[in-house]
Formats: C-alpha cells, sequence, structure tokens
C-alpha cells in the first residue's frame, strides 16, 4: 500500500476520548423528568451553555445564569455539574488507539469544544491529555466547532498542513467542518471502527 500523507491525528474529546452525554446527566441531577431530552436541549442547547464553551462565562456564573434562566435550584446546578463531569468516563480503546497513533510517529492532537473547568477536570482525573502534542480548546478561542476559523486556528496553532492531517469526531457537521477546509475526517463510532478507517487512509501503527 502507498504509504499515507497523513503525518498528523486530531481527536475530538467528548463521545471520542471519553463520553458524552447529555440525558444521562439530566436523569442522575434531576431523577425521572416527563421529557429529558427537552431539559437536556433547554440545558446543554442554550446560551449559557454555548457562552461557557466559548470561554465566556466560568462555571460559577453559568450556575447563575441557570438559576435566573431556567429556574434551577442552587442544589440543582451543583448536581448538574458534579454529573457534567463525572458521567464523563473513558471510552473503550481510544485511548489505546490514541497511544499506538503516537508511538508509531504521528503527531497526536486535540480538538475540542469544552469548558475550562472540565478540560481540567479531565486532565487532572485521566492522563490522556498528556499524550497530546497539543489542543486547541473552543474556551481558548471563543470558536465552536464547525466555524471553519477553528479548524484553521488548529492548523495555525500547531503549524499542521491541512493535506497531512485527519480529524476524528463523533458529530457529522463537525466532520463536514473539517472536510470544508480540507482535512480529511472520519466520523467516530468506535475505537475499532476508528482504527480500520485509519488504516484505510493508509496509516500504519
Amino acid at each position: 500500500m502507498e504509504r499515507s500523507s497523513i503525518k498528523n491525528v486530531v481527536f475530538d474529546v467528548g463521545n471520542v476520548i471519553v463520553r458524552w452525554a447529555p440525558q444521562e446527566i439530566v436523569r442522575l441531577t434531576f431523577g425521572d423528568v416527563e421529557s429529558p431530552e427537552q431539559l437536556g436541549s433547554t440545558i446543554f442547547r442554550s446560551d449559557t451553555w454555548l457562552d461557557l464553551n466559548k470561554g465566556l462565562l466560568t462555571e460559577a456564573e453559568a450556575k447563575q445564569q441557570y438559576q435566573q434562566t431556567i429556574g434551577l435550584s442552587e442544589l440543582e446546578c451543583e448536581r448538574l455539574f458534579y454529573y457534567v463531569k463525572q458521567t464523563q468516563i473513558l471510552l473503550f480503546g481510544s485511548v489505546d488507539l490514541l497511544q499506538r497513533v503516537k508511538a508509531a510517529g504521528y503527531g497526536v492532537y486535540a480538538l475540542t469544544d469544552n469548558v475550562t473547568e472540565i478540560v481540567e477536570y479531565l486532565q487532572s482525573t485521566y492522563s490522556f491529555w498528556e499524550h497530546f502534542d497539543g489542543a486547541t480548546v473552543s474556551a481558548e478561542l471563543g470558536l465552536l466547532k464547525p466555524q471553519p476559523e477553528i479548524y484553521h486556528s488548529l492548523l495555525d496553532q500547531h503549524a499542521l498542513s491541512a493535506s497531512e492531517t485527519v480529524f476524528i469526531d463523533d458529530m457529522p457537521h463537525n466532520v463536514r467542518g473539517a472536510e470544508s477546509v480540507s482535512i480529511t475526517a472520519i466520523q467516530f463510532e468506535s475505537a475499532a471502527q476508528c482504527e480500520q478507517a485509519l488504516r484505510a487512509l493508509g496509516l500504519s501503527f
């Protein structure tokens, strides 16, 4: 097989390395609510959550906003952010895949829509973050996927060439966002499926 031109593998974090499960967070925080989907949407698609991911609010400020805008109690806010963090368990095989790709000599990076306090939690709880050669985090830039600017920031920050980079994300619109700036992209379903897709691109690890 012809050797791949890919030199860098960029991983999303939520639902690629760690689990991200809004409805489970809602259920753990509020118990058996009538429509967890709707409440999850109210919380995680709100301007508050988006601003938190853009680094425009601290976690403490977001808790205050949730109390004011959707009437959560202080205790509910504390529980919510506890479970936001505690439910982010490692997905089977993903860290192993990341380590093997890195050991084979590829550059490995993170591109994540993420909250400063959550990133700090992941860094202190798990060891995978230290394997990244660099990380581009939405909260540090005030940008979110699939804005083209966040992918350009990734390339510029780490001096990567789009043609030598593959991006892995679970969300189809984020995959398309990467492809729109000429980065090869894989939609993540599982570590095994992702490994096959990387090998199909000619990566050897």
